[in-house]
């Protein structure tokens, strides 16, 4: 049974090459064309009026999140139509919307389920899966940076990443962490090359490593809501904070743009903010 063709709209396929010029991944290439056929459906044309009805729609219909997505696409597409100097479009584009953030980060797994899970993989030996949470919480790599490791890297215990802009990013992996990961996957055959296979020996994807997380968590009785794979992303910020009061530091190493973005680890979870406030208010 063939699918129903996806609705069209101007200039995509010229608005698709210029994403791929721009070496957009395919995540934000689907984004922007999502954008890009709601706004059609909704509007003839771009002019002035329609972009301005569009964000209001936007802002009546979505969370601030999705709003600045489809903005962020619909400017996209602007940007790609080149338009010539004297066209009222030439310079205008959608103003995001600002998103305000919570004074405090839920749904991140404790440090004592993290442990109770990488434990219960290690004894009933799921070592792929062991070495998926191990990776994700002790260096704080995304998933999508995760499925990029390869046996090269652990020999030299780091791994450059670099950005559409040329810039680079170094994340370390814990010389502990590597000798035990070599060890094991030398003995599974994998002398070069990716680490995360599946069993027909192609990489896993980041929907599976989702999707499998979460049959973990239910095995291990941890709570299915705290185990995604930036969950052990955040694991890693807040336990290096613990460690080590360095924010500036943190933000480099998880690759954030602004520091304003790594403060969220700064806050407590809302259990947290709780609990001290039944210890410390006495009065």
């Amino acid at each position: 049974m063939e699918h129903p063709k996806e609705p069209e709209f101007p200039a995509q396929e010229n608005f698709n090459y210029y994403l791929r010029k721009r070496e957009a991944s395919p995540k934000t290439i689907a984004s922007c064309m999502t954008a890009c056929r709601l706004f059609f459906s909704l509007f003839p044309q771009t002019d002035l009026p329609n972009l301005k009805e569009f964000k209001r729609y936007l802002l009546k219909t979505y969370k601030p999140s999705t709003v600045n997505n489809r903005i962020y696409g619909i400017n996209c597409y602007l940007d790609s139509l080149n338009l010539p100097a004297e066209d009222p479009l030439c310079n205008f584009r959608l103003s995001t919307v600002k998103e305000q953030q919570a004074p405090f980060l839920d749904n991140v797994i404790s440090q004592e389920d993290y442990q109770r899970m990488k434990e219960g993989l290690k004894r009933d030996g799921n070592m792929l899966w062991y070495f998926v949470v191990r990776f994700l919480a002790a260096t704080g790599v995304r998933v999508s940076e995760l499925l990029q490791i390869k046996m090269e890297h652990l020999t030299l215990e780091y791994m450059d990443l670099y950005s559409k802009g040329g810039k680079i990013r170094r994340i370390y992996f814990p010389k502990i962490l590597c000798r035990e990961a070599m060890e094991w996957f030398h003995l599974q055959g994998v002398k070069t090359g990716f680490l995360f296979l599946n069993r027909r020996g192609k990489p896993l994807t980041p929907r599976g490593v989702g999707s499998q997380l979460k049959a973990f968590a239910l095995r291990y009785g941890v709570s299915p809501e705290t185990v995604y794979p930036h969950s052990f992303r955040h694991r890693f910020a807040k336990n290096f904070l613990g460690k080590f009061d360095d924010i500036s530091l943190l933000a480099d190493l998880m690759g954030h743009d602004s520091i304003e973005t790594t403060r969220i680890y700064l806050n407590r979870t809302s259990n947290e903010q709780r609990e001290l406030i039944d210890k410390i208010v006495t009065w």
